[in-house]
């Protein structure tokens, strides 16, 4: 095992108890010789996981992809599939399989002759490759396509003979780079959950990159957030978004309000009070800060927010002006001031018996400090 797992923002594989299907020890990128677009990568992937890796365009999410598929060189350091090095080994003899955005399927062969080409170029008998086909064409609910060309197929026909093709072989790892992007929505909400529930039932390991932070919360068992070619935190889709490891997280998974403050003290419970201007002392979860005096970045998801609290056990209750109510359809979106701090947002679920405020009407907001984190404060642009 690399030392990967002793860091507190990269949590250890799903799968811990078994060897790593792919590790990144101290791996470095640099297209120039002088800037580093990956810093001494540490990462391991675990069997049978569904790994992601999320960031900003130019963050190194698609590079590391490319190095660990060998479409890339590394400039430093060490990749490993199933504990044997493959820093020096072709793409062709790395035994993984691919799912591209655009299919990249063979556009005068036949599904099923798109779907054995693996197969092929790999010596596998005619009698066999057709077995084969046919086994993987029902896995993706293709039956009976065999003859069908890519052009008579709707796009997520499509996207499954892709990935037919690159788990017929059965491949030590897929990559998928993001595989749904050329999907309109209804369709690639659709094919997220297909393409968990066949990951799950197959049993391979995956290493996906996206740029859709939906897509990520959905699919995968951990999620790494890159930027700057470093990684910020790799964890459960629940701990990225209910526990931010810093403001870079915080603020670019989903949306979080922010204060900025300054950490007045800690208590006994664990908790610190942080002075924010215009607003007062707000009760939160120290998480980047230790010392009284830190500048800090508090977050809180809008959702964790109650209007006109009757709990008066909340730790945070503040008075509010109501700026806007907009209806969103499963959620209404309540935009309020609290003292100086304008555009705090709060999702109310839409149900039954939701009344809303009115615009221009003063209420009461609560929360509790366990649902906000005093992070880092914010170092320039986010992204």
């Amino acid at each position: 095992m690399s030392a990967v797992t002793t860091s507190p923002h990269i949590a250890p594989p799903t799968n811990a108890d078994s060897p790593p299907v792919v590790e990144f020890i101290d791996v470095q990128k640099t297209y120039d010789g002088r800037t580093m677009v990956i810093s001494d990568l540490q990462l391991e992937v675990g069997d049978g996981e569904f790994l992601t890796m999320l960031g900003p365009s130019g963050s190194g999410k698609t590079t590391c992809l490319m190095m660990l598929a060998g479409f890339e060189p590394t400039s430093g350091g060490n990749i490993q599939l199933k504990g044997r090095s493959v820093t020096r080994v072709p793409p062709y003899k790395r035994n993984i399989g691919m799912v591209f955005q655009n299919y990249a399927l063979f556009p005068h062969m036949t599904v099923g002759e798109n779907v054995a080409y693996p197969l092929k170029v790999r010596g596998v008998a005619q009698s066999r490759r057709e077995d084969l086909v046919r086994e993987m064409l029902d896995v993706v609910r293709l039956q009976g396509y065999e003859s069908r060309r890519p052009n008579q197929l709707s796009g997520g026909q499509q996207q499954r003979v892709a990935l037919a093709r690159a788990l017929v072989f059965e491949p030590t790892l897929v990559l998928m780079d993001e595989p749904l992007g050329a999907l309109d929505r209804q369709l690639r909400e659709h094919m997220q959950l297909e393409l968990k529930a066949l990951q799950k039932r197959l049993g391979v390991t995956v290493v996906y990159v996206t740029h859709d932070q939906g897509e990520a919360l959905t699919m995968s068992d951990r999620i790494a957030i890159f930027n700057e070619g470093d990684i910020q935190q790799c964890a459960s889709p629940e701990d990225v978004y209910n526990r931010p490891a810093n403001a870079f997280v915080a603020q670019f998974i989903g949306e979080s309000n922010t204060l900025l403050g300054k950490v007045a003290e800690f208590s006994n419970d664990g908790m610190c009070t942080v002075a924010v201007s215009g607003t007062g002392q707000v009760r939160a979860t120290p998480v980047q800060v230790d010392a009284p005096g830190q500048e800090t970045l508090v977050s809180l998801r809008p959702e964790h927010i109650i209007l006109n609290p009757a709990d008066e056990n909340l730790e945070n209750i503040f008075e509010a002006r109501v700026e806007n109510i907009i209806f969103m359809g499963e959620h209404i979106r309540a935009e309020l001031s609290i003292g100086d701090n304008p555009n705090f947002i709060v999702k109310v679920p839409n149900t039954w018996n939701t009344s809303p405020p009115s615009t221009g009407e003063m209420i009461r907001v609560g929360w509790r400090a366990e649902d906000c984190r005093a992070l880092d404060p914010p170092q320039g642009d986010r992204g």
